[in-house]
Order: structure tokens, then C-alpha cells, then sequence
């Protein structure tokens, strides 16, 4: 079974793209179609860019949904997906991919996103932290514990889960983690804290984009962040995609879920490696490949 995996925020690197854009006419039309979409050259960013000008939310969840998406449309027929799954941003890609998303509303709505949870951070300032090497109820109860914002964000893999919220509640963690035995508890150099209840504002304007979009049947199902459970019906689909922003990603049981099927072979569609990474963790035996241009 082929899942196509698409990576999300943090996968971004100067130069991204830049070889799909000189090898493929077809790719060269989407970079220059992007461009006019979002009203700004977003691939001279991308090709020329620093990692300073990455970083900004506005550019960074549109470079990777572009890059992930262009490369899915550039394997041709060799793309023939069983399931798909995208972490955090990548979800809207992955849609696009299994074509429950037209490209130009998939790369719209991550722009919408991209300012509304920007616009977040900067109302509440905020942050995220990644722990590593503690179970993830010890994290959840040290969480629960604190006064203030703070909760589990992204279940990365086992031993390793990222937390979210207000500054002063994330340090009181880090701290009670430490002292816990975690090998690492570290802050994430992020704009704010992302897929948290600070992300309530950012929500109401993505359900205001998504319910003005279609979303139609796509040609395989997609595990989603919320629930870690293959999904296939559209309503259900934009409903996830909704709540995904205010609720922590689920990628350690997605995973999990995904591994249920025999003669799993994972794909990595866009920039970097990060998520074969995380499957390798779970079981080395897994097949891990990134797409490459057919």
C-alpha cells in the first residue's frame, strides 16, 4: 500500500522548488500562476530567499504547500496514492493531491491560513516547545497542572511531542518537564503558539474560506490530523480541517493507524525528510523514499 506523506511547517530551506521550476514547463506555469494568486513573487522567495525571509508564516506555509503539491503534479501517472496524510499545513496539500482540492483553492486557503494564524501569534504573544524522551501522559498531566495555555500541540512521534501556548505557561513546563526527566524540553523558534486555543481567531476566519470553497470526492482517503482515522467524505473533511488549527496533530497515532495495513510503502512528498524520519522511529522497516521528478 502507497501512503504520499506531505511534511509542514519547519521544512522550508533556501532554494526550494527551484529545480521543479527549471525542469518542467508544467511546474514553471504553477510557480508563475502562484505568483499572480497571491499577489506577490513568491518564487523568487523561495529560489532566492534567506531562511530569515522563509520563516515568516506568510511566505513559509505557501512555499511548502507549493513545492509538495508541484512535485506531487509532476510525477504524472507514477502518482497513485492508496492513502494520503499531511502534518499540520501539509493536510491541505495532501488534499490537493488526492484532488478534494482544486490547486488554486488549495493554495488560497493556506494563504488565508498563513495570515490568520499569523495575526494570532501577534494578538497573543505565544510559543512552542518541543519535549523529548518523556511518555506523552506525563507531558499531558504537567500540562493540565499549569495555570495558564498550555497544551499538547503535535504528537510527533513516540517520546517526542510538541506543546503550545502563552510564553509564561510554556517556561513553567519546560521547567516542571526538566525536572521530570526529559532529555531535551526545548522552545521552538515559531511565531506563536499554533494549534492551540490561541489559534480560536485564526479558526473563525479558515471556517469562513472553507465553507465558501468546494471540496469534492477525493480519489483516495486521507488520515487527518484531528482524528489519526482515514477520512473520505468531503463535509467530514472540511470539518477536520477546521478544528485542526485549535487541536493538536495526532501524527504519532496517525502513524500508528496507517502501519494497521500490511505492505506499507511511505512517500515523502515536498521538501525534506522529516517525516520518513518520524515513521523510522516507529519501525525501521518500514520503505521511507521522497518523491522525485518522473
Amino acid at each position: 500500500m502507497k501512503a504520499y506523506v506531505f511534511p509542514g511547517q519547519g521544512a522550508q530551506f533556501p532554494g526550494m522548488g527551484k529545480d521543479l521550476f527549471e525542469s518542467l514547463s508544467s511546474s514553471k506555469k504553477l510557480f508563475e500562476l502562484s505568483n499572480d494568486i497571491l499577489g506577490f513573487n513568491i518564487s523568487e522567495i523561495m529560489f532566492d530567499g534567506t531562511e530569515q525571509d522563509l520563516k515568516q508564516t506568510r511566505v513559509t506555509q505557501p512555499a511548502i504547500f507549493l513545492h509538495s503539491v508541484i512535485l506531487a503534479k509532476s510525477l504524472g501517472e507514477n502518482f497513485k496514492p492508496d492513502v494520503v496524510a499531511g502534518h499540520s499545513l501539509g493536510e491541505i496539500s495532501a488534499l490537493v493531491a488526492n484532488e478534494c482540492l482544486k490547486f488554486e483553492d488549495g493554495l488560497e486557503l493556506v494563504y488565508k491560513r498563513a495570515l490568520a494564524m499569523q495575526k494570532a501569534c501577534e494578538e497573543t504573544p505565544s510559543t512552542m516547545a518541543a519535549i523529548l524522551g518523556l511518555e506523552d501522559s506525563i507531558v499531558e498531566k504537567v500540562c493540565e497542572e499549569i495555570s495558564g495555555i498550555v497544551v499538547p500541540a503535535n504528537y510527533n512521534c513516540p517520546g517526542q511531542l510538541v506543546i503550545s501556548g502563552e510564553i509564561n505557561a510554556i517556561d513553567l513546563a519546560i521547567e516542571k518537564l526538566t525536572e521530570k526527566g526529559a532529555r531535551r524540553a526545548l522552545k521552538l523558534p515559531v511565531g506563536g503558539a499554533f494549534h492551540s486555543p490561541i489559534m480560536e481567531t485564526a479558526k473563525d476566519e479558515l471556517k469562513k474560506a472553507i465553507d465558501s470553497t468546494s471540496f469534492t470526492d477525493p480519489i483516495c482517503p486521507i488520515f487527518q490530523n484531528v482524528s489519526a482515522e482515514a477520512v473520505n467524505n468531503p463535509d467530514q473533511i472540511k470539518e477536520n480541517l477546521i478544528e485542526q488549527l485549535t487541536s493538536p496533530v495526532k501524527w504519532t497515532q496517525t502513524m500508528l493507524n496507517m502501519l494497521n495495513n500490511k505492505n506499507l510503502e511511505i512517500i515523502e512528498v515536498g521538501p525534506g525528510k522529516v517525516l520518513q524520519g518520524l515513521f523510522k522511529k516507529i519501525d525501521r522497516s518500514i520503505p521511507t523514499s521522497s518523491a522525485v521528478i518522473s
